[in-house]
């Protein structure tokens, strides 16, 4: 698309997603059996015809960047490019300190690219979006700044999210960046308006008041606490209605998860099943690009003793279901349920192997996590305490609302 860049903010640590980030950035976990997080905000823009992305990554970047170099490449069509930009310590010696530092120190790439408007997005999210809709608003609004917006219950809001104030025009009359008692929309009781992080700037008043912010010795350099309330008083600050549009080939609209925890991106993996699921990765009119190693199909198979059966889940490429029953569950690539096991709603990272027997239940494995035989995670409270208890230094949790997460290579019941 003509005059736009688009910035993702993929340097996120995600330490709430703990075991999970030990060993990648947040961006880079996997999600939905064959994808990354990043993936599905880089297939909002590719979707959406703009194909000049930089991708700014900072913590535990290389499992990102190797995804990036398998799976997004783009060539033979003049001036497009997907390019990581690691933190270079460009133009000071410390690290990414916001999220709007992360932009200054890279405004020597933005402008040799002459954009017109800059589209800065996070990547910690799980939804759908037509970036050129947003863009037509950010145009006809003549806005220095728009920020998406969606809808959610207040009680989901506090301390979380950016919370934001329009007028009947849907022009920003006040932001307050994740406060405790969050405003709620008037006329709507019980619900707030909540900034989903994705700006569209002009190109020129970007870069002037990133230069200002800069030298602003108190500023602690991010958007939504200190760019953002700088200039809706004063400057032409919409905000675009993400729930308000329906995405070609769906059948309904707003679907927006922030998958920050445990809890949210595990209930972010049950959305993506059943008949109706509340995120469809099926919708042909909106592919969802990512990485494919070359692997073969999912094979399931029978033994004397026991038939394969799966209900209501995803299953990945190179996945071997042999006589064991999967539920409600979610597969990655490679994951091997040998006879008589059962798994039912987990997530299963990936190069998982659920031995003969053993049952897991509410839980998630990530990659090259090995379940002796017969071995039953997930069903007894008390016994999944002991076991944290037991891996303590290995990094086993155990969330708020009682999903147990293993960490990489571990494997479970062998000793």
């Amino acid at each position: 698309m003509s005059g736009v860049l688009g910035m993702i903010l993929a340097g996120g640590e995600g330490t709430r997603l703990m075991p999970l980030t030990e060993s990648r950035s947040k961006p880079a976990v996997p999600f939905g059996g064959s994808y990354r997080i990043l993936d599905f905000v880089m297939n909002n823009f590719v979707n959406s015809g703009i194909i000049k992305i930089f991708v700014i990554t900072q913590y535990k970047s290389q499992s990102l960047q190797m995804h990036l170099k398998k799976g997004w490449q783009v060539s033979g069509i003049t001036g497009a490019f997907i390019d990581a930009l690691p933190a270079q310590m460009r133009v000071s010696r410390e690290w990414y300190q916001g999220t709007a530092d992360a932009v200054y120190q890279n405004l020597t790439f933005l402008k040799e690219q002459f954009p017109e408007h800059v589209c800065i997005f996070g990547s910690d999210h799980i939804y759908k979006m037509d970036i050129r809709k947003m863009l037509t608003f950010h145009k006809e609004k003549n806005a220095t700044l728009t920020v998406s917006a969606i809808k959610m219950k207040a009680e989901e809001c506090s301390g979380k999210f950016g919370i934001i104030e329009v007028d009947e025009n849907w022009k920003m009359i006040g932001f307050e960046e994740k406060p405790r008692v969050p405003k709620e929309i008037p006329n709507d009781p019980g619900y707030c308006l909540v900034s989903m992080g994705n700006y569209i700037f002009k190109a020129d008043p970007l870069c002037s008041i990133l230069v200002e912010d800069n030298a602003n010795r108190l500023s602690s350099h991010d958007f939504g606490k200190d760019i953002i309330p700088k200039l809706y008083p004063n400057d032409e600050v919409y905000v675009y209605d993400f729930s308000s549009i329906i995405l070609d080939g769906e059948n309904k609209s707003g679907y927006w998860r922030d998958v920050g925890s445990i809890d949210s991106y595990y209930e972010a993996h049950m959305d993506l099943l059943g008949t109706t699921p509340k995120f469809n990765l099926q919708n042909p009119k909106w592919p969802l690009h990512t990485f494919y190693p070359p692997l073969p199909p999912a094979d399931f198979t029978d033994t004397d003793e026991n038939q394969s059966h799966v209900s209501m889940s995803l299953i990945s490429a190179g996945c071997k279901i042999n006589g064991a029953a999967i539920n409600k569950s979610v597969l990655g690539f490679r994951c091997h349920a040998l006879d008589g096991a059962s798994v039912d709603g987990c997530v299963l990272v990936g190069d998982n192997i659920i031995g003969a027997g053993a049952k897991i239940r509410n839980a998630i494995l990530d990659r090259y996590v090995e379940v002796a035989p017969n071995f039953t995670i997930g069903y007894d409270y008390q016994k999944d305490i002991q076991l944290l208890q037991k891996h303590e230094k290995t990094d086993v949790r155990i969330s708020e609302n009682g999903i147990i997460v293993i960490p990489q290579g571990m494997k479970l019941g062998f000793d």
